[in-house]
């Protein structure tokens, strides 16, 4: 079956979503005079992004407001649960504005968009919503770029669940089987893409990340991906499959 579309996740596969989240808190601390609580930037920002993680799990399985898991994820990280409300909401406000100044594309997914843009339909599925994914990817330039955006949070079902990646190819009226799905997690996005029947392609921009699920291809960038797709493979090809 050949493939007809590609479904992308956004952050940290076209998004480079750690290098501005890391630069916008580093900034956020530094003008707060209290990066020197929290150890290394390094150290920082793995305690922002474990409570993040925490708190968004949380939003997405329906507890709590969008609004609600931002303040919570400050006063947690600051150590402060007696913050008011509109007292979150500036320091994260704050946050953002710098967290947006560091806002880039990857270099290589313009190429990449703009070589498959011919041959290939082009859908997002994301496990964030779309009140943060939509404007971002306005900002980026991207958004035109895409048929669809699928947002687990107005799912109701998030990757790696099959459900999400059924309802992403069910937005592009398309069976799994012509659908690619490109993404930088292993297990959520590259398993899961595997699971729901989808050409299943992990982005290791990095290396280094073991061996990872086998039956998915595996790319250290998308200057490959046109390449790849030609060749329209299934599992068992010989272009880096695990």
């Amino acid at each position: 079956m050949p493939i007809r579309a590609v479904l992308w996740d956004i952050d940290d596969t076209l998004f480079d979503y750690t290098g501005a989240d890391a630069a916008g808190l580093a900034r956020q601390l530094e003008s707060a005079g209290i990066a020197e609580r929290y150890g290394t930037p390094a150290q920082a920002l793995a305690l922002w992004r474990r409570i993040t993680d925490r708190h968004w799990a949380r939003f997405a399985a329906g507890e709590g407001t969008f609004q609600g898991q931002r303040q919570e994820r400050v006063r947690e990280f600051l150590g402060e649960p007696g913050m008011t409300a509109d007292e979150a909401d500036a320091w994260f406000d704050r946050y953002i504005a710098h967290y947006k100044t560091a806002w880039s594309v990857f270099p290589d997914v313009v190429p990449a968009l703009d070589a498959l843009a011919a041959d290939y339909r082009h859908g997002v599925l994301t496990n964030s919503s779309t009140v943060n994914q939509d404007p971002k990817l306005r900002d980026l330039g991207l958004r035109d770029r895409f048929e669809v955006l699928v947002c687990a949070v107005e799912l109701g079902v998030s990757k790696p669940e099959a459900g999400a990646f059924l309802a992403a190819c069910e937005a592009m009226a398309l069976l799994p089987g012509e659908v690619a799905y490109v993404g930088d997690q292993p297990e959520i996005d590259a398993r899961g893409a595997r699971d729901a029947g989808l050409l299943a392609i992990w982005l290791d921009r990095d290396g280094g990340r073991g061996d990872g699920p086998d039956g998915v291809h595996r790319i250290a960038g998308l200057e490959g991906l046109p390449e790849l797709l030609a060749r329209d493979t299934r599992f068992g090809a010989r272009s880096g499959i695990r």
